[in-house]
């Protein structure tokens, strides 16, 4: 099967709402098809069920608080019909998840070594040696170092950067076919932000990996996505290829979504620090 009919084939394929108690729905019809091996982002304001959403493919809504009604097919199941122990079964061996916060996803009282460990043995059974060889591969994935020393060490004694690299290693360890980034990057800085961005990127080439990438941030969105689609006030708006959407945005949400992008400034214009300058 070459890589393009791959790229095209339907790995999730989502037509459902979500609901609070007897509130108005949080999201309202969401209809979102995620191709495998694409990077699709999933862009909105804060409030407008992003999280809601990776939590409700992820099965881990608050059955007690919240209702999701319609369908949700993954790999030949439906996921909203699936019990607690076959859900169990798919996280983080075919669906993985990497949060915002790095250093509150970690437990602060394990090393990284049983943390990687325990995610391994969650969906593995095998030798100490099996075990510490896909740890290896998967710390060498991320781009970080699989040695006592590293392993030997607590949450809190890394980076915030390290401390991502982790979670994502952990979320590959098993090759999921979905790889869900909720906000992944905006606890970072600037130049980390970049390097985790790559990162991503890397990992969906070397391994097939779908990937929904969940942001505000526009710009690291245009930099990883394959396609984009536009979340406003529970409902997707627009769905289409990056290029197209940001060279021709149709929905009025989106058209201001993209005017509020900060613009460069011409060649010839006088920049900021000439301006305050000439004032002085």
């Amino acid at each position: 099967m070459s890589s393009e009919t791959a790229h095209n084939q339907i790995l999730l394929s989502a037509d459902f709402s979500v609901r609070y108690a007897d509130k108005p729905p949080v999201l309202r019809n969401v209809q979102l098809e995620i191709r495998r091996g694409e990077v699709l982002g999933l862009v909105g304001q804060s409030g407008s069920g992003k999280s809601t959403l990776a939590l409700a493919i992820l099965g881990l809504l608050d059955k007690k608080r919240s209702k999701a009604e319609g369908t949700m097919n993954f790999q030949d199941s439906d996921l909203l019909q699936l019990s607690e122990r076959q859900l169990r079964e798919l996280r983080g061996r075919a669906i993985a998840l990497v949060l915002q916060s790095p250093l509150s996803a970690l437990n602060p009282a394990l090393k990284i070594r049983t943390q990687l460990n325990e995610a391994w043995r969650a969906h593995a059974s095998g030798t100490r040696e099996e075990c510490a060889n896909a740890i290896r591969t998967s710390l060498q994935s991320v781009s970080l170092p699989a040695d006592d020393d590293f392993l030997c060490k607590h949450p809190a004694q890394m980076s915030v950067g390290q401390a991502q690299r982790v979670l994502i290693a952990m979320a590959i360890m098993h090759r999921p076919a979905l790889l869900i980034a909720d906000e992944a990057t905006s606890a970072l800085d600037v130049i980390t932000q970049s390097e985790i961005l790559a990162l991503f990127r890397e990992l969906n080439r070397s391994t097939g990996m779908a990937i929904l990438y969940i942001s505000h941030d526009l710009a690291s969105v245009a930099g990883i996505c394959d396609r984009i689609a536009i979340l406003h006030q529970g409902e997707i708006v627009e769905c289409g290829a990056t290029e197209r959407i940001f060279a021709g945005p149709q929905h009025e949400y989106t058209q201001r979504l993209m005017s509020a992008i900060p613009r460069m400034l011409p060649a010839d214009a006088p920049s900021l620090k000439t301006e305050a300058a000439a004032a002085r």
